[in-house]
């Protein structure tokens, strides 16, 4: 991956947790110079049988289904590093207007997108 030393405390290019990545299509004290377009992540995800059968028990008793929550909050957080990922092959610094969608595409198979504009930004003055 190349790298570029830039205004960024992270040399320019975004790391998975990145500040500049935002629902909003504008970042306070920050003005886009350049637009690289969409990015995105897309992660296709199965229950096991396994799984399955643990939620099966837990929702016996009512509540959170954790089994089923750690699986979405993977899949999201995996989809989001690919989204980021496509942005940092693309040399953008920040990624704007991120959304999530998801799919069932079988029964118990569902697709997780993450979804943004990749952008240069650089501090307003």
């Amino acid at each position: 991956m190349r790298r570029r030393r830039g205004w960024c405390s992270i040399n320019g290019l975004m790391s998975e947790t990145h500040p500049f990545t935002t629902t909003t299509f504008d970042i306070p004290g920050y003005r886009v110079t350049k637009s690289f377009g969409v990015v995105r992540g897309i992660i296709v995800r199965s229950r096991s049988v396994v799984g399955n059968l643990g939620a099966s028990i837990q929702s016996l008793f009512g509540g959170n289904i954790t089994i089923y929550t750690e699986l979405c909050e993977r899949a999201r957080d995996d989809a989001f590093r690919d989204m980021i990922t496509h942005a940092n092959q693309l040399s953008a610094n920040a990624v704007i207007g991120v959304r999530y969608d998801a799919t069932e595409i079988a029964p118990g198979i569902t697709e997780v997108l993450c979804y943004g504009t990749a952008v240069q930004v650089e501090p307003a003055h």
